[in-house]
């Protein structure tokens, strides 16, 4: 089976989140039409346009065209620059020129500036307006979404962080026509999480539609991309501030986040590290006779066809083991690991130990014992 969708017209999904309400609208050539879409959501006169120079390339000048006498920060680009001194540099062009709380700051880019200009806009003068233009796969169908904004520190992932819901998330599929190949896998493994905790539909659509996807056609992208949406609201309307039923959404991020710290955040895109961390989620269950190797096997093959992961064999096991034990997900001791019994159903388990992470480390050749 595949997703089928029409869309003639922009999507708006509404995020009811109580007082603070978001709207998530998606549709081919929606970045146009930035401003206006702006004003209809509330945003005041004084905007900040937060990028990094990447994007700015790209999009700066189509992007002030429409958004007239709006202000821009540029903030370095990857994720060894997501830390609270890229933050500290945006609170200092805010503060230089006079923004106050009627300000408001737009997160043109990926999950990188999203997340880094969302714990701004959170903390400065105590939370202005956020609104979020996602310019890569990977933001488009998560980061963007939920509110959940921060940066990094040299021991973990998104250690330091807040909950900042934005007003209006603004998806414009066209926006990843500039995307490298290799961004674009990240935020396609991000999909494939979808699918595992929530939609064999969706991992249908990925497997059956790949040659199409990759070649970035709206018409196939627009009904993925908004199921993932959809699935990602859904959760986050029952359980805002992760104290239960958002932890699924952390499947496949324990081991994916210990990844990406151990390599100090340059060798692994976002999707790659979640993809190796999916795989060893599944060995797990697996191993524990909670989920059948057929399911798996489903996984397994879907990440093959959608390209090569980076190299992983040389790290230290002790290293992913120790960085995992500072995982935020660790609560009073014991480590919260999401698992899939079945494709479209998930488990929340608290009880694996350290030798059977070892193990599933082994098995699957995610890095080498020290000495070894």
């Amino acid at each position: 089976m595949t997703l089928t969708e029409t869309f003639n017209q922009p999507l708006r999904i509404t995020v009811p989140l109580g007082e603070r309400p978001s709207e998530i609208w998606i549709g081919a050539g929606l970045a146009e039409n930035l401003q206006s879409l702006l004003d209809t959501a509330g945003f005041g006169q004084r905007r900040f346009l937060v990028s990094n120079p990447t994007v700015w390339k790209y999009y700066g000048e189509a992007i002030q065209h429409v958004c007239g006498n709006a202000e821009v920060i540029l903030i370095p680009d990857g994720e060894r620059h997501k830390t609270v001194q890229t933050v500290s540099r945006i609170y200092e062009a805010l503060i230089r020129t006079e923004a106050d709380r009627a300000s408001s700051i737009v997160a043109v880019g990926g999950g990188v500036v999203g997340d880094t200009a969302g714990f701004a806009a959170a903390t400065f003068l105590r939370g202005v307006t956020l609104a979020h233009v996602p310019t890569t796969l990977l933001a488009q169908v998560d980061s963007s979404i939920g509110g959940k904004v921060g940066v990094n520190h040299k021991l973990g992932k998104n250690l330091i962080g807040a909950f900042h819901q934005p007003t209006i998330v603004i998806i414009d599929p066209l926006l990843l026509e500039t995307l490298p190949r290799r961004e674009f896998r990240s935020g396609l493994y991000e999909i494939v999480k979808y699918g595992m905790i929530a939609s064999r539909n969706l991992l249908d659509s990925l497997a059956s539609n790949t040659k199409s996807i990759f070649a970035r056609d709206p018409a196939v992208l627009l009904p993925i991309i908004t199921e993932s949406c959809r699935i990602k609201v859904d959760v986050v309307t029952k359980d805002e501030r992760e104290s239960g039923p958002r932890r699924v959404l952390n499947f496949g991020h324990t081991v994916g986040h210990a990844l990406e710290a151990v390599t100090n955040y340059r060798r692994f895109r976002h999707g790659e590290a979640i993809a190796y961390g999916m795989l060893a989620a599944t060995d797990l269950a697996v191993e524990r006779g909670l989920m059948a190797d057929r399911e798996r096997q489903v996984l397994t093959k879907l990440i093959k066809k959608l390209g090569r992961l980076p190299k992983i064999d040389d790290l230290s096991q002790e290293q992913i083991l120790e960085t995992i034990r500072h995982d935020k997900k660790v609560v009073n001791g014991r480590l919260h690991f999401v698992m899939c019994p079945e494709i479209g159903t998930t488990s929340i388990v608290d009880d694996v130990t350290e030798d059977e992470l070892l193990q599933t480390l082994k098995r699957l050749h995610i890095g080498k014992v020290e000495n070894g």
